[in-house]
């Protein structure tokens, strides 16, 4: 059986698979810090969005950027209160071309919540995707 912590990160994950955004913040802290490449920041998709509020204003941003995401995280890996997320995510652009990436989530844990999540993942490839 996976951790409390593991348990409520899968829960948002669960929450982006079912579209569901209170699924998502389900496990998120309410003063989470959601955290992107600043290479992104030409999409509106790069830097820090704080709290459940920048978390769905990042959201309703995305489908003007792209045409669809789905994550599979893969593996879990838990020390103290980080847990790191390896895992693949299929990117749609806006045009329909479809890419396969591969993603780290690096979430930093507190009283049972995501106090931090932090996006990692080759940006180039996104900005290649995005631009197709």
């Amino acid at each position: 059986m996976a951790s409390p912590n593991i348990e409520a990160i899968r829960a948002s994950y669960a929450g982006f698979r079912d579209r569901d955004i209170e699924g998502i913040l389900s496990g998120m802290h309410p003063d989470v810090e959601w955290v992107h490449p600043e290479g992104m920041a030409k999409y509106g998709l790069g830097g820090t969005k704080l709290g459940h509020a920048g978390i769905k204003e990042f959201l309703a941003h995305v489908p003007t950027v792209l045409g669809g995401m789905r994550l599979e995280p893969k593996e879990f890996i838990e020390q103290g209160g980080r847990i790191v997320v390896f895992g693949t995510r299929e990117v749609t652009s806006r045009r329909g071309t479809t890419v396969t990436l591969d993603f780290v989530h690096s979430w930093t844990m507190r009283d049972g919540k995501a106090a931090r999540m932090e996006d990692i993942f080759d940006t180039v490839a996104f900005h290649e995707l995005i631009e197709s």
